[in-house]
């Protein structure tokens, strides 16, 4: 199971004094040095973390993969078709919303998502759709072109009890695999941690993890490259 790292933390903690520093240029550097395999980063239509510059920068400069997370509308696409990322994926996107709250519907939006996936495979992007583990979601999915689906995977990480918890593994476990049945790959990804990513680990068919504020929360106190290799530790020891 591959490990990508999501950068758009520490472009927040950069932003909080509206100064340079920290870079979240620099951190995805840093650990792609230290062995994740790709760079996630979140273009929003308020620029609340991640910005234009970051992405051009992190487009020239990482040698492993580009996942640009965005919404499917016009000027984020453009944008997006002008950066080329190896892998676009589309997420919801609310202002008022701290973090991205869930999945994308795609079945009552098939025309509009239908139309984004053209306009990104037209710049030889490949295109990821963010959406719950619902099998009608993941079936829409395909039927309109989709490369790979993220699974949101915050009800899991959140889950109340031990009971909720493993009723949400299931629905992923269930998800994944029909989502590889139907020949996409499958992603994962939103309030995993060093804690609950045991248990999580042990879903098959999944191809990659995407992990951002964990990762980055832990590396305040133990530095970035201990943070990634203690994440890696746990997806060798528990992962398939």
């Amino acid at each position: 199971m591959k490990f990508s790292l999501n950068v758009d933390h520490v472009a927040t903690v950069r932003n909080a004094r509206g100064e340079a520093q920290p870079d979240p240029v620099t951190f995805a550097l840093m650990a792609e040095k230290f062995g994740v395999d790709g760079i996630v980063t979140h273009l929003r239509e308020d620029r609340r973390h991640i910005n234009e510059r970051d992405v051009r920068l992190l487009r020239e400069l990482i040698k492993t993969k580009l996942d640009l997370e965005m919404a499917a509308t016009p000027e984020i696409i453009e944008t997006a078709c002008d950066v080329q990322p190896e892998l676009s994926t589309l997420v919801p996107e609310k202002r008022q919303e701290l973090t991205t709250e869930g999945g994308i519907n795609v079945i009552d939006n098939i025309e509009h998502y239908r139309d984004a996936i053209a306009e990104l495979h037209k710049a030889s992007i490949s295109v990821s759709l963010f959406i719950e583990p619902d099998v009608n979601q993941i079936d829409a999915s395909a039927e309109i072109g989709a490369d790979f689906i993220e699974i949101h995977t915050g009800l899991y990480a959140n889950a109340g009890s031990e009971e909720e918890m493993f009723d949400e593994l299931e629905k992923i476990r269930i998800a994944a695999k029909h989502a590889k049945k139907l020949g996409m790959g499958v992603n994962a990804g939103h309030g995993l941690n060093y804690i609950n990513i045991k248990d999580f680990l042990a879903v098959e068919n999944i191809d990659e993890i995407s992990i951002g504020h964990a990762v980055i929360a832990h590396a305040l106190f133990v530095g970035l490259e201990r943070a990634v290799k203690e994440m890696f530790a746990l997806i060798n020891t528990y992962g398939k």
